[in-house]
């Protein structure tokens, strides 16, 4: 930018001294000049353009990352903190928006460089023109100023209508199935128009400050251009200046529109990244609802950690949930809420007493809960992706294949696979949208038996699966799972009456315990796992 801003007064001088004054020799001087700043300009253009790129991509991927890791951070937590759309427009527009605000300021300061050695130098030839262009700039820089704080407002307020319509349509997108079943699409469908409307009204009320903004970044450099082009003109009159410097001034007059307009789009991108920003940093500024534990110290042996081994029972206080190690438990919930709090509970995925192994949950490493006690529901997704690396993760593990050759035939699940094109190697869709219900249940399950924890906790992992293909399921789980913890949230009475002992809870607590044909004697448990609802 400063050796294009110094090319007018170059042209001047060459002008005054070398065409006027028909001296050769100094022309071709001033001549060579130009070319040598116009190589400096092209060079230091091309090396600018690679540092800005380098700039935008590294901030937005960077940004990516921290976001990306954030969202991993938050765990479990993130759904009921953070809306689906906020993430998303956070991933896509938010990245891009922070990567051009820190790309604009090369082009920004560049300008910031080119105006103050233009003011200097008309400032040397001609001081009443220098003040001219000194008060011009800050007048010029105030009134667009003006409209920088209601175009970001506006940018605010389309920023967040954008992340409400993101998050209502990947709401739809993910229960597209649901809500033709239940004949819901019109009722949202009309929900969706009504964000969208609200959204073009916010888009046009910014496009309306976005003109001015436009139409003030053309209209104020030209401005300035024609009272210093008609004061030039007086001033040549008055042999004040010279040809050469009146035509150095109408190239600065004209040249001033290029690098205003770049500090003007750089005040306004520098606008729409701040608005990004600290939506970024809202989230980034996020923290963990569960704390992470530092391990128990071991007896007689300061300073040192350790975690409850292979085989611990595990245990709920509050609601008298007793899970003995390495067996088959299953708890039958009169709600579907108790289900739900209770293996949150046994999981960590809530703060709680929970012990395991008569250490408190609590007081473990986080990381390690969740590498040791897996806690499978029906709100997980299925990844997008071939098959066999969504069921089986490449990871160097021995006999791998085999894992899951038998982990397909505990869920029943091997006809699925079989169905497909290409077997495992068949790509699925993003939340495994092209497979039904129960086949997306069974290959849920087949994901948590190849994770094999040492506790395995399954939320009615049958209950979109035909009798007869649940049945095969209660026959292998025991099998597969024997020597380890598994607790399954059921009122299934095929998987109830293949666990090694079952669990009656009511109102969050448990109120009976004992082998499913024992506790078919209670009226109470009889109601919930046969559905009679006269035998309350």
């Amino acid at each position: 930018m400063l050796a294009q801003a110094l090319v007018p007064a170059v042209i001047g001088a060459a002008i005054d001294t070398g065409i006027i004054d028909r001296d050769r020799r100094t022309l071709l001087l001033w001549g060579g000049a130009v070319l040598g700043l116009g190589v400096v300009q092209a060079t230091t253009g091309i090396l600018r353009d690679r540092c800005t790129l380098t700039t935008r991509l590294g901030a937005s991927y960077r940004t990516m990352q921290l976001i990306t890791r954030q969202t991993a951070t938050l765990g479990a937590t993130l759904p009921g903190r953070v809306a689906k759309g906020e993430i998303v427009n956070a991933g896509v527009a938010d990245i891009d928006r922070i990567g051009e605000a820190l790309a604009g300021t090369a082009r920004g300061s560049g300008a910031v460089v080119a105006i103050a050695a233009i003011a200097a130098i008309m400032l040397d030839a001609s001081w009443r023109l220098g003040v001219v262009v000194l008060a011009g700039v800050p007048l010029m820089v105030w009134a667009v100023a003006l409209l920088i704080r209601p175009l970001h407002r506006r940018q605010e307020r389309l920023r967040e209508h954008q992340a409400e319509l993101t998050g209502r349509a990947v709401d739809i997108v993910s229960g597209l199935r649901v809500l033709r079943g239940i004949g819901g699409e019109e009722v949202f469908a009309e929900r969706y128009r009504a964000d969208s409307q609200r959204l073009r009204g916010a888009g046009v009320a910014l496009a309306r400050v976005d003109a001015l903004f436009g139409a003030a970044k053309v209209l104020l450099p030209s401005l300035l251009t024609c009272v210093v082009v008609w004061l030039g003109a007086l001033y040549v009159a008055d042999g004040r200046i010279g040809a050469g410097q009146l035509i150095a001034f109408y190239g600065y007059a004209v040249y001033l529109g290029d690098p205003l307009r770049r500090l003007t789009d750089a005040a306004g991108q520098l606008t729409r990244g701040h608005v990004a920003a600290r939506r970024v940093t809202d989230f980034l500024a996020l923290t963990r609802e569960l704390s992470s534990g530092t391990g128990l110290p071991r007896p007689h042996t300061a300073g040192r950690d350790h975690l409850p081994s292979r085989g611990g029972p595990l245990a709920d206080p509050d609601s008298g949930l007793a899970v003995a190690a390495g067996r088959f438990t299953a708890v039958a919930c009169a709600s579907p809420a108790d289900a739900a709090t209770l293996a949150d509970r046994l999981g960590r995925y809530t703060d709680s007493a929970v012990t395991w192994q008569e250490a408190p949950l609590a007081d473990l490493p986080l990381e390690e809960v969740r590498r040791r006690i897996l806690v499978a529901t029906n709100d997980d997704l299925l990844f997008a992706g071939p098959l066999g690396d969504e069921l089986d993760p490449p990871r160097p593990r021995p006999g791998s294949r085999e894992l899951l050759e038998r982990a397909l035939d505990t869920a029943s699940a091997r006809d699925i696979v079989e169905a497909l094109p290409d077997g495992l190697n068949t790509v699925i869709a993003a939340s495994g949208r092209d497979l039904s219900g129960g086949q997306q249940q069974r290959l849920r399950l087949v994901r948590a038996l190849m994770a094999d924890p040492e506790v395995l906790v399954l939320v009615e992992p049958t209950s979109a699966v035909d009798a007869h293909t649940e049945a095969r399921v209660a026959r292998g789980l025991g099998a597969h799972r024997a020597g380890r913890t598994t607790v399954v949230f059921t009122t299934s009475p095929i998987l109830l009456d293949r666990a090694d002992h079952v669990v009656h809870v009511e109102s969050a607590k448990a109120v009976a315990q004992g082998t499913h044909a024992e506790l078919l004697d209670d009226p109470r448990y009889r109601a919930v796992v046969a559905r009679e609802e006269d035998a309350l």
